[in-house]
Formats: C-alpha cells, sequence, structure tokens
C-alpha cells in the first residue's frame, strides 16, 4: 500500500510536510508544535503548550479513525526538560483530560530549539489504528 498524507481541514495547511501519513493501518504522525489556527504559538507556558501540541497531534489521529488508545507511541522534544518536569502533574492532568488513562511506549528528549523560536514542545508518535475504524483520507486536491 502506498502511503496517503494526513492533513485535517482543521489544523495549519501544511507546506513542505505532511501532519501524519497512514501506510497501512499504522499513521506516522507528525512532530507538532503548539501552533494555533493563526499560525501563532499558544501563549503561556508548557502546560499551554502541551495541551494544543497534543491536541493537534490528536487532531491527526481522529481525522484517519483513531483514538488515543491506539497510540503505540510517543516521542516528546523539549526546549526546557526541568521545567517539564516541574509541571508534571498539570500536564499528566492534561494528558487524562485529552486521551484519558491511556499511555503508550514514551520519550522526552531534550534539545536546544525547535522550527518556531518560541516554541517549547513538539510532539510526534505511531498508532496502529484497527482495521473497523480506519478512516482513508481523502487524496483530491
Amino acid at each position: 500500500m502506498t502511503p496517503v498524507p494526513v492533513n485535517p481541514s482543521t489544523l495549519p495547511t501544511p507546506s513542505g510536510y505532511s501532519h501524519g501519513t497512514l501506510a497501512g493501518n499504522t499513521l506516522h504522525l507528525g512532530g507538532q508544535t503548539a501552533l494555533d489556527a493563526e499560525m501563532k504559538i499558544v501563549p503561556g507556558g508548557i502546560v499551554e503548550q502541551f495541551r494544543q501540541a497534543f491536541g493537534n497531534l490528536l487532531t491527526t489521529l481522529r481525522e484517519a479513525g483513531g483514538r488515543p488508545e491506539d497510540l503505540v507511541s510517543v516521542t516528546i522534544y523539549l526546549t526546557d526538560i526541568p521545567d517539564y518536569q516541574a509541571h508534571g502533574k498539570e500536564i499528566g492532568t492534561v494528558w487524562r483530560e485529552l486521551a484519558g488513562p491511556v499511555y503508550p511506549a514514551m520519550a522526552g528528549i531534550g534539545c536546544t530549539a525547535l522550527w518556531q523560536p518560541e516554541a517549547m514542545i513538539e510532539i510526534l508518535g505511531v498508532a496502529v489504528i484497527p482495521e473497523e475504524r480506519l478512516v482513508a483520507p481523502h487524496t483530491g486536491g
């Protein structure tokens, strides 16, 4: 099967990348920062940025028929690991609010910068969506 891009209309229009790529029933979720609909990083700190970035990732997952429990791997890139750790309880609350008590294999990786200079976090993931819920994205342009 040829990989198919998954680009929800509710997320910023991608240029030079896809929000997700579906290969069979495996969805590779592209890195999501805390961009809002106006292509701006949401104001506030790491908790607000986590909420937006993870919400963006889940929007792409849902576009292909996926649910949070379909996530098998999540990687979080952080420009300030101690800040993330200091807000761990709040971030955990946001995770459970958005995804429930689902915890896939995860990694947190420190980095010096992300694509948008004001971004503090970028989240990417992989999901395996059961065939009965899989929604093939529209490939027309």
